[in-house]
């Protein structure tokens, strides 16, 4: 694996995905994901300039974050947060992007006024309705917006999340990440976190402000025995 070639490569399919969308390179955020890779792995990442990481599971995240206490790395949590484990990562967190009830967005508010930090966090959004995905209906967004507003004020809704089916050809997603823009409009809120690997030029150009990618940087995830 040459990671700077792969970086090189991945900026070279959002700046492409940018022209195309009529977009300015800057609104998209990319959010290397490193779940399972190891430590040295992320430093070699920061030194080519990645900031923003994406990791799935707050154990993982605790131990990396260990090494990285001193960095200006933007963790971002993409993966499900059990309410008590929120009182973990409040210290540090820069964004949650799985927020799927108002348990868990209330545990979380209240760790983060314990820190005095408001953190900023997504709504998970199962626009493709799987059973096996976790988030919330499209139709429950507007109650949860709600409640999150009243019950959770050291959370900052930032915009939604969406993870969508995979597909061998990436325009058959492409309704996924439209109608989630759609949501995103209809409440006036600003990010969407959507696209990964083999779909992020079709979420680009249907809004994406945030994509997560691992596998087109860092190779095949490392599994656990």
């Amino acid at each position: 694996m040459n990671l700077q070639e792969n970086l090189s490569f991945v900026e070279e399919r959002i700046r492409n995905a940018c022209n195309w969308a009529n977009r300015n390179r800057e609104e998209v955020t990319l959010i290397a994901v490193t779940k399972t890779h190891p430590v040295e792995i992320i430093q070699e990442a920061y030194d080519l300039g990645i900031r923003d990481f994406g990791e799935n599971r707050v154990q993982e995240l605790l131990k990396k974050n260990v090494f990285f206490a001193n960095y200006d790395i933007r963790w971002h949590l993409i993966g499900h947060l059990q309410s008590n484990k929120a009182k973990y990562i409040a210290p540090f967190i820069h964004c949650v992007h799985s927020i799927d009830s108002i348990e868990t967005a209330k545990e979380l508010s209240k760790r983060a006024e314990q820190n005095s930090r408001t953190i900023d966090v997504l709504l998970e959004i199962n626009v493709a309705g799987e059973a096996t995905k976790e988030g919330i209906a499209p139709s429950e967004c507007e109650e949860l917006l709600k409640r999150i507003s009243e019950d959770a004020p050291s959370l900052f809704v930032r915009g939604l999340m969406t993870i969508a089916p995979f597909e061998e050809n990436p325009e058959k997603v492409r309704p996924y990440f439209r109608e989630l823009r759609r949501l995103r409009d209809e409440f006036g809120l600003r990010d969407l976190s959507m696209g990964m690997t083999n779909d992020f030029e079709v979420a680009i150009e249907e809004g994406a402000t945030m994509i997560r990618v691992g596998s087109a940087l860092f190779g095949e995830r490392i599994k656990k025995k």
